[in-house]
């Protein structure tokens, strides 16, 4: 059944709630002090927590509350993810809010290729018109996949196309990370070859399997062990992206069983939903290994038991924005171990679960495609023109949250030393 929306409450009725569960929870549909509150027949999730420290308290009396009246309560209505980002920045140490607002004002940003997805496939963007949309926007650097660009991708490109594009790319004072959809040795070298031939920093990868997750946790292990082979120089930093099928321990155990020092892993904001897992949870988990991410928002839709995502304009949706930033900006002590943010921008884009709470130790993942978006029903042109708009936005947002939470950080500091 679809989710009911009133106000900033989403919500499932169903017949097996007990009546007293639902009137419950229609007495709070306005009076609640959080983002969003997600109801399915098993579960209660705040998503994300409230923005106030009131607000996470009025959460976890409603957690209480629900209980009584005959809710079960799934672990993702206790996963910490209710801290404020700002309680959080007030509570660090003085070095640290330093730290944190000199790396939120030099924060590396990316353009990734996803932000123009659409474009790419149907609108005739280039690699280089990406490049030079990151140019003109200030940014550090370009995330590409392989195939974007359909017959003018990297893929498409012979070593001379892939070797001047890199000069180009040079010369705008970018930095080029590569992408691809697979760890299989085939794809892998493939791409490997291209992101030397473009001069790339940063390949990232992803297994497509199908099969018990302890079998695309072996094999994914076996193909990364072939990095070292594929780049004997070590030119490039290699990262393994949780893409909506694995759990942050079995990536933390890929990378550990791999033991290369290139190796390292790229956190996505959102795709951690699609496993069942949040965000801030999530990323702690992962948090000694993570070396970049991909920046986007997105609404939790509850999915067979599980949680899909649909992803929206960054600062719209259910994801913990802010507070993720702190923590990413914040690994690293003695210099920043985020060397990239890309900008994914991927409005529309959904996702359906893939693991699920009731699922054995060792569930079966089937099939499924690399990532793509449906155009929908609306004119094309005007669908690439929201999307170009959007990409562009999301840039400001970003800049934007990363100068709230300087601001944040300045303020704490100056409190502090006045009232020490």
């Amino acid at each position: 059944m679809e989710p009911a929306t009133i106000g900033n409450v989403v919500w499932h009725k169903d017949d097996k709630w007990p009546s007293e569960a639902l009137q419950f929870l229609g007495r709070m549909k306005t009076a609640a002090s959080w983002n969003c509150l997600h109801v399915s027949c098993q579960d209660v999730s705040f998503c994300p927590a409230p923005a106030t420290l009131a607000g996470v308290q009025r959460s976890r009396e409603v957690c209480s509350i629900a209980r009584e009246n005959g809710v079960v309560m799934g672990p993702l209505a206790t996963a910490p993810h209710d801290r404020d980002w700002r309680q959080r920045i007030n509570g660090l140490a003085p070095d640290a809010r330093t730290r944190l607002v000199q790396r939120a004002e030099a924060a590396p940003l990316f353009a990734h290729a996803y932000a123009f997805h659409l474009n790419f496939r149907f609108g005739g963007m280039t690699p280089l018109d990406l490049a030079k949309f990151a140019h003109g926007q200030g940014l550090a650097g370009l995330k590409i996949h392989v195939v974007d660009g359909e017959a003018a991708s990297l893929n498409a490109m012979s070593p001379g196309d892939l070797r001047a594009f890199g000069e180009q790319v040079a010369r705008l004072g970018l930095e080029i990370h590569v992408e691809t959809s697979t760890t299989e040795r085939a794809g892998l070298s493939d791409a490997v070859a291209r992101a030397l031939a473009v001069g790339a920093t940063s390949l990232r990868c992803y297994p497509l399997y199908e099969g018990r997750v302890s079998e695309i946790v072996s094999r994914t292990i076996e193909d990364l062990r072939l990095l070292q082979q594929l780049d004997p120089e070590g030119r490039l930093r290699f990262t393994l992206e949780q893409h909506e099928d694995l759990k942050s321990d079995e990536l933390v155990r890929i990378v550990e069983a791999v033991d290369n020092p290139k190796l390292s892993l790229l956190f996505d904001f959102g795709n951690m939903i699609n496993a069942y897992e949040m965000p801030l949870p999530a990323l702690a988990r992962q948090s000694r290994y993570i070396t970049e991410v991909h920046v986007k928002d997105c609404f939790i839709k509850p999915d067979r038991g599980g949680w899909a995502h649909l992803a929206c304009v960054s600062g719209e949706g259910h994801l913990p924005m802010h507070a993720m930033l702190v923590e990413l900006l914040l690994l690293g002590k003695q210099r920043p171990q985020v060397l990239a943010f890309g900008l994914e921008e991927e409005e529309g884009y959904f996702a359906p679960a893939l693991r699920w709470p009731a699922q054995g130790p060792d569930p079966f993942i089937a099939a499924r495609t690399p990532s793509y978006t449906e155009i929908g029903a609306t004119d094309l042109a005007s669908r690439l023109r929201q999307e170009t708009a959007a990409a562009q936005a999301q840039v400001q947002t970003i800049r934007s949250m990363l100068r709230d939470i300087a601001w944040q950080a300045q303020g704490s500091s100056y409190a502090h030393a006045r009232n020490g």
